[in-house]
């Protein structure tokens, strides 16, 4: 066996009748079932029940990544702060990268919540 490192799986058990609507969208959509459901899974627009027990650990998540950017910025304007004492730029750039993933998701997520708020778009709804 080779010394190859694969990537992650992920798996989830569905029923017989979403299996065949599932694969009847990829069979339509001409793509391979991986590049289907990488697809959906990142781009497709998230649908939040406005339920308490869903929002709350989205605020959770908000009020995580909020701490963690007041920390970032009070350690980049201490005065104490030089060069030797500020991460690397590869920290910087796997920061950003963790940090604009998170806040796409969370993006994404208060966008299918936004009914709950917006009067215009809680109007329309019905």
């Amino acid at each position: 066996m080779s010394n190859k490192h694969k990537n992650p799986t992920i798996s989830f058990r569905i029923t017989d009748a979403e299996r065949k609507q599932i694969e009847a969208r990829i069979l339509a959509s001409g793509m391979m079932k991986k590049d289907y459901f990488v697809r959906s899974c990142i781009y497709n627009r998230i649908c939040v029940v406005g339920k308490k027990e869903t929002i709350y650990p989205l605020i959770q998540t908000v009020n995580a990544l909020y701490l963690q950017l007041h920390e970032m910025q009070k350690e980049f304007t201490a005065l104490d702060c030089t060069p030797d004492t500020l991460p690397s730029s590869e920290a910087i750039k796997d920061l950003q990268i963790e940090y604009t993933n998170m806040l796409t998701a969370i993006i994404d997520l208060l966008d299918g919540a936004k009914y709950l708020w917006e009067e215009d778009c809680h109007e329309q709804q019905f």
